[in-house]
């Protein structure tokens, strides 16, 4: 059986819905930068998230070609993750999706190196036919967080991002954003195919105590 890192890994991808700590460790993804508001059509949000795609996949398929990645096992591809942050605001306003700026990410597994990230972009362009040069390998450490599993449209965050926020005021904690601690959202649904009123996202804000 696939190794499935939402199972493997519940306490980071399955929290419950209400506020909980988190120590995430070190990982490495397959990232996409951009700006601008991700429901544009045709726009670079939708053209990032082709890309991490098309490269998450050429890794996960790899076994079914000449190219053999030392330690490779079979797993299911992680789901579709984005940091976000707006400039010079401490919060995000929802109703400027335009200054957005987001990473976007797959995680990748502990076996896949930079060579093999590589390989992976070079070979989904080819296969693709598509500009995957915007892909990067990069590493992220998120450290101590607070997270919770949040229904409902992403315009609705904010009523879920205050119980945490709550949370920590109550617990001895304050939020720890930096130009590399961000609003962080890991997209359990599929948006095109489940109504938003059942989308589940975890969302995760970098802490440190007071």
């Amino acid at each position: 059986m696939a190794f499935d890192y939402k199972k493997e890994y519940k306490e980071f991808y399955m929290p419950k819905n209400k506020p909980e700590i988190v120590d995430v460790p070190k990982a490495n993804y397959i990232a996409v930068r951009g700006v601008g508001d991700p429901n544009e059509e045709g726009g670079d949000y939708k053209k990032a998230i082709g890309v991490l795609y098309a490269v998450a996949y050429t890794l996960r398929m790899s076994y079914k070609t000449d190219y053999k990645i030392d330690g490779f096992f079979e797993y299911v591809v992680p789901p579709l993750e984005g940091f976000w942050w707006q400039e010079g605001a401490n919060e995000i306003d929802y109703s400027k999706k335009d200054k957005f700026h987001w990473i976007s990410v797959i995680r990748l597994p502990e076996f896949v190196k930079e060579k093999d990230f590589n390989w992976a972009v070079q070979m989904a362009a080819e296969k693709k036919k598509m500009d995957c040069s915007s892909a990067e390998f990069i590493t992220i450490e998120e450290g101590l967080c607070v997270q919770i599993m949040h229904k409902g449209s992403y315009d609705n965050e904010p009523a879920t991002i205050a119980l945490m926020n709550a949370y920590l005021d109550a617990n001895g904690y304050v939020n720890d954003f930096t130009p590399k601690r961000l609003h962080h959202e890991i997209y359990l649904s599929d948006a095109r195919r489940v109504a938003p009123e059942k989308w589940k996202t975890v969302i995760r804000h970098p802490i440190k105590h007071k």
